[in-house]
C-alpha cells in the first residue's frame, strides 16, 4: 500500500529542487577572476556556519600570519592544514548537526559520519595539493576570500 504523505511530498520536494537549479546564474568563463572581483561583499544569499572559539583563534593567527609576513614558505601548508578544519566543522555543521537534532538514531548517524569523514579526507587532499602549491599572492587571495566568509 502506497503512503499518500511520502507519494505527494517526493513530487513536491522534486519540483522545489529543480525551480532551485533554474535559479541558479551560470558562471562566465570570461568572468574577471580578479582578488578584489573575489572579495566584494555580495548581495546574493549566502548559507554560513557556525564553528568553535579555537578555529575561530586559529583561523585568524593563520591568516594574519599569511597578510603580515607573505613570504614565509610554510604558509601553504597552513592555509591547506585550515582549510581542511573548516571542512570539517562546515560539514558537521550543516549534515552532522541536524542528524542529531533528527534523532535518526545511532546506527544513521554513524553511517552519516562515515560517509561525511570520506568526504572530508577526499576534498581535503585535493585542496591540499593546489594549496600548498599556490603562490604568495593566490595565497592572499584565498585568505581574502576566508576572511569575507567570516563574520564578527
Amino acid at each position: 500500500m502506497v503512503n499518500p504523505a511520502k507519494s505527494s511530498a517526493k513530487p513536491a520536494a522534486t519540483a522545489a529542487v529543480k525551480t532551485a537549479a533554474k535559479d541558479v546564474v551560470p558562471v562566465s568563463a570570461k568572468t574577471p577572476r580578479t582578488a578584489k572581483a573575489m572579495a566584494t561583499p555580495s548581495t546574493a544569499p549566502s548559507l554560513r556556519f557556525y564553528h568553535s572559539e579555537v578555529l575561530r583563534e586559529k583561523t585568524n593567527t593563520v591568516l594574519s600570519a599569511l597578510e603580515t609576513q607573505p613570504g614565509h614558505p610554510h604558509h601553504g601548508e597552513a592555509i591547506a592544514d585550515l582549510v581542511t578544519h573548516l571542512i570539517e566543522a562546515g560539514m558537521d555543521y550543516y549534515f552532522l548537526k541536524p542528524l542529531k537534532q533528527a534523532e535518526v538514531g545511532f546506527v544513521a548517524e554513524q553511517s552519516a559520519r562515515l560517509g561525511i569523514s570520506g568526504a572530508v579526507k577526499l576534498v581535503s587532499s585535493v585542496s591540499r595539493k593546489f594549496i600548498i602549491r599556490m603562490d604568495q599572492t593566490q595565497l592572499l587571495v584565498v585568505a581574502t576570500h576566508i576572511r569575507s566568509l567570516a563574520v564578527s
